[in-house]
């Protein structure tokens, strides 16, 4: 399972976590991919699909509230999510919903990746608590009644404790061995 997009159109090249399930594919392995709509912009339903479209990847898009229903149906064997930054003790900031994720994977026993390109691992930021948040304008979620405040975050982080391993370019990560 995945969020956001993650393939060339983001990142370039091959990807990063729809990168490594081009991989996984490539070394004969069945996979089945579901990729989260990822709201507000829905880059998983107009990105991921379309990359897995073109690749032939077998794919099947979930409303972004699904994939608790999804994982307790036992469907998901493992989420891999990119990330934008990735703090020295391994809290990952990555599009919004990520964290959720995380937590509904460690309920139900499933490994959570993090798909790290290096020159999103910031030695100089201690903690998550560290990285800066961008809040949206709230016109991209609601319009039209004054009186409603609207919180519409781009991005959150996801606390080290509740990611299996980062995996980049280099090698593998967990938390035995951040950054050694």
């Amino acid at each position: 399972l995945t969020v956001c997009n993650t393939g060339a159109l983001a990142t370039g090249g091959h990807g990063t976590a729809l990168g490594m399930v081009r991989s996984a594919i490539e070394q004969g392995k069945d996979i089945r991919l579901y990729a989260c709509e990822t709201r507000p912009y829905n880059q998983g339903s107009r990105l991921t699909t379309y990359e897995c479209e073109v690749d032939k990847i077998p794919c099947t898009l979930l409303a972004d509230s699904a994939a608790g229903a999804l994982m307790a149906q036992g469907k998901v064997n493992c989420v891999i999510a990119g990330c934008d930054r990735v703090a020295k003790n391994g809290d990952t900031a990555n599009k919004i919903g990520t964290y959720s994720l995380a937590v509904l994977a460690k309920h139900h026993k499933i490994p959570f990746y993090i798909a790290m390109p290096q020159s999103t691992l910031d030695m100089d930021c201690p903690s998550g608590q560290h990285i800066p948040i961008e809040q949206r304008p709230p016109g991209e979620l609601f319009t039209g009644l004054d009186s409603i405040e609207v919180w519409n975050p781009a991005f959150d982080v996801t606390p080290a404790e509740l990611i299996s391993g980062w995996v980049s370019e280099i090698k593998v990560w967990t938390k035995d061995d951040f950054w050694n």
